[in-house]
């Protein structure tokens, strides 16, 4: 973040504060940030945390991958906690094994957009998708219906339903 801006910020009107603390909500909220967090997680992994409170870093363990919050087991309190993806700080070593880096790290990427959400235009009966499932296991299957804001995709014996933006497109590149 830039240094000018964080010293600037006493100096802003509540109206502007909260206009700020907005913008930033709606970012964070995101489907394709949550979508971009939800794919460097599992259950079970160590991750640190902000924690609100105290606005320090806190080791916990994943217990739980819902919507829009991930549950985390505080293992020193043995306390579950829910918190946003945004919240979510991974390890150097864990980051670095996904390719993403963390304020701290010393190589210096550029930062990437999230990931382009996909809608009912995008896709056609017939198609081949994958998507991930709620315990992010990774499905590939056929598009046989198209609905007003899922498509009914076939796989492994059965049909699902999946939301346009969780579906990602499968290039067959065997001919």
């Amino acid at each position: 973040m830039r240094v000018k801006l964080i010293e600037d910020l006493p100096m802003a009107t509540s109206a502007e504060l909260y206009q700020l603390s907005w913008v930033i909500e709606q970012l964070m909220a995101d489907p394709r940030r949550i979508v971009q967090a939800r794919q460097q997680l599992h259950l079970g992994q160590m991750v640190q945390f902000w924690e609100w409170g105290t606005g320090k870093l806190r080791p916990a363990r994943i217990v739980s991958m819902k919507d829009s919050q991930v549950t985390l087991l505080d293992e020193q309190s043995q306390h579950r906690i829910s918190v946003s993806y945004a919240a979510i700080v991974l390890g150097q070593e864990q980051a670095a094994a996904s390719g993403s880096h963390t304020p701290g790290s010393t190589a210096s990427a550029p930062l990437q957009p999230p990931p382009e959400v996909h809608r009912k235009e995008d896709f056609c009966v017939g198609q081949k998708v994958s998507f991930s499932d709620q315990c992010l296991k990774r499905h590939v299957g056929q598009i046989t219906r198209i609905n007003q804001r899922t498509a009914t995709v076939h796989c492994d014996g059965r049909a699902w339903r999946i939301s346009f933006a969780l579906l990602q497109h499968v290039v067959d590149v065997t001919a």
